[in-house]
C-alpha cells in the first residue's frame, strides 16, 4: 500500500496472513475523493482518510504523495494564511484529478463485482462444509 506504515484504524495487527487490504496505490484516488469534497491542508487529508482504513503515522508520506500528484497536475497547492499559527498548503483537485478520480471509481466498481463473486462462492463453500456428511454413516 502506498502509505508503508499503515496499521488498522483500531490501531490492532490483523490476524490474516494474506496480502490483502486496500488495492495498490488505493490512498491516490482516496485523495483525489476528498479534494473533490472539498479543498484541504495535509494534516486534514491525514484526519479524512482514516474511514478509509488509513492510520498514517508518517505524515512525510502524505506530502509525498501529494507533491508526486502535484507533479503529475492532479493537483494544485497554493499557501494560506492564518491569523492564528503558520500558513498551510491548501491541496485542491485538478480536471486531470476529477478525470482519474472517475476511472478509478469504474476501477474499483469493477473490483467490487468480482469480490462479490468471490465471496458469494466462498461463503457457499462454508455452507456446503457445515452440512452433516451422511455418505459415510452405516445404515441401520
Amino acid at each position: 500500500m502506498e502509505f508503508e506504515e499503515v496499521v488498522a484504524v483500531d490501531g490492532t495487527e490483523s490476524e490474516c496472513r494474506c496480502d490483502g487490504g486496500q488495492p495498490k496505490n488505493f490512498a491516490r484516488p482516496c485523495l483525489l475523493l476528498l479534494l473533490a469534497e472539498a479543498p484541504a491542508h495535509g494534516y486534514e487529508l491525514m484526519e479524512r482518510l482514516r474511514p478509509f482504513g488509513f492510520e498514517v503515522n508518517d505524515p512525510a508520506t502524505v506530502y509525498k504523495t501529494l507533491r508526486q500528484m502535484a507533479a503529475e497536475r492532479l493537483l494544485t497547492s497554493d499557501w494560506e494564511l492564518s491569523d492564528r499559527g503558520p500558513a498551510r498548503r491548501v491541496y485542491t483537485i485538478t480536471a486531470d484529478g476529477r478525470d482519474l478520480l472517475h476511472a478509478w471509481a469504474q476501477t474499483l466498481e469493477e473490483n467490487r463485482q468480482i469480490l462479490t463473486d468471490y465471496l458469494e462462492r466462498f461463503r457457499a463453500l462454508e455452507a456446503r462444509a457445515k452440512e452433516p456428511d451422511y455418505s459415510s454413516a452405516k445404515a441401520t
